[in-house]
């Protein structure tokens, strides 16, 4: 049942456990009625039942009129540092839930109209459909007991980016300009490492639609980063060992680039080996992997003696005779049932991102600035964490 107070502005509800979460996070904002609707909207995320628009969330927290109006300025137009709150968030989630992974995560969130920051027109191959949308990408925690959101980054199409008067009227940074999927990923990968206050764990990623995904993995490889990468079949590599051998033109020193696809198509690789893995249930189950080790392939001036190996794995599924999403590990002395279970944690936090858009708001927010999505993302993530590892403290 939705928690209703009375005053024109929400109380501290320090009477309710939620008061403690949000204090922790957004105790860096200055002014005490902030700090205030942060804590409202928040109880309003994990209260309110259906779309999560303002005017609801308003209801659910405060019987004043212009609760409404604002809860709306505070999301949309105070002018706050969301960075503080995903720190704090990162460090809250750590200490109570050990990652296993850094996963990341992308969401199409729907619009009306072409005022609403980044949005345009494009191609969602999820939904095989053209959308007008905001297309985001963000980094999970995945951990045994959920995948948690810490942080996100809008992908800024070129025509937001430079268009001066569409980044004054959306108050865009300055530093903010459109970039690749890829460099958002590394970025979000590099803000995770300097905020985590644990040892790094690997990144998860599916950029099997993303025809740059091999400068993420040279990004990752840079920074001794582990990672397993779910990477397009078209990906130029050169194999190495048994395979390269098996064809002299792509001899370890011959760089004759192929194919992901048809490197695991080779006969010399194509006898798939059985692997056990265990799935939710703790059942366990016969997965036929595919696997080699292969290069990126590089320009010519890269000696060949400063280029790193990675795995290159793929599921075979036998009735279809096709193989699954293709994986790319510079992981390549873990088993191959480690391998596997790290790439299935890519489907916890697409799941995740389901429920965050079905039952938290990640979709609703209804302002057209910058600063304001990134509010409304800092705080339904936050939601998100608490309705999974707080309300276990209540």
């Amino acid at each position: 049942m939705a928690v209703r107070y009375p005053s024109r502005t929400p109380a501290l509800l320090e009477e309710t456990p939620v008061a403690a979460f949000a204090g922790a996070l957004f105790g860096h904002l200055t002014r005490a009625d902030q700090r205030r609707w942060a804590h409202a909207y928040l109880e309003g995320l994990l209260s309110t039942p259906g779309k999560k628009s303002v005017r609801r969330l308003a209801a659910a927290v405060s019987a004043s009129p212009t609760a409404g109006q604002s809860l709306q300025q505070f999301v949309n137009s105070s002018p706050w540092e969301w960075d503080p709150a995903r720190e704090e968030l990162t460090r809250w989630a750590e200490d109570r839930a050990r990652p296993r992974a850094w996963t990341l995560g992308r969401a199409v969130l729907p619009k009306r109209g072409d005022r609403s920051v980044g949005v345009q027109r494009c191609f969602v191959a999820a939904s095989g459909r053209t959308l007008n949308c905001q297309q985001a990408i963000g980094l999970f925690l995945a951990t045994d007991d959920g995948h948690l959101p810490v942080d996100w980054h809008l992908l800024l199409p070129e025509r937001w980016a430079g268009d001066q008067q569409l980044r004054r009227q959306a108050r865009i940074p300055a530093a903010e300009e459109h970039r690749p999927l890829w460099e958002h990923a590394l970025s979000l990968v590099d803000t995770a490492a300097a905020r985590s206050r644990h040892t790094p764990v690997p990144t998860v990623a599916d950029l099997s639609d993303c025809q740059d995904a091999g400068l993420l993995v040279r990004g990752l490889t840079r920074r001794r980063h582990g990672f397993v990468i779910a990477v397009p079949r078209r990906l130029p590599v050169e194999p190495h060992g048994p395979v390269a051998a098996a064809n002299p033109r792509t001899a370890p020193g011959a760089a004759v680039p192929q194919t992901a696809e048809r490197v695991l198509w080779s006969r010399s690789v194509r006898r798939p080996h059985t692997a056990v893995v265990g799935s939710a249930a703790g059942r366990q189950r016969h997965v036929r992997i595919v696997s080699c080790l292969v290069r990126l392939s590089a320009a010519r001036e890269e000696p060949l003696s400063s280029r790193t190996f990675y795995r290159l794995f793929a599921r075979w599924v036998p009735d279809q005779q096709r193989f699954d999403r293709m994986w790319l590990t510079n992981l390549v002395d873990h088993r191959i049932d480690e391998l596997l279970a790290l790439a299935a944690l890519q489907t916890g936090t697409d799941t995740t991102v389901t429920t965050l858009e079905e039952d938290f708001g990640l979709c609703d927010f209804e302002g057209r600035s910058f600063p304001g999505w990134h509010h409304h993302m800092t705080l339904v993530s936050a939601a998100y964490a608490y309705g999974r590892l707080g309300r276990e403290e209540d």
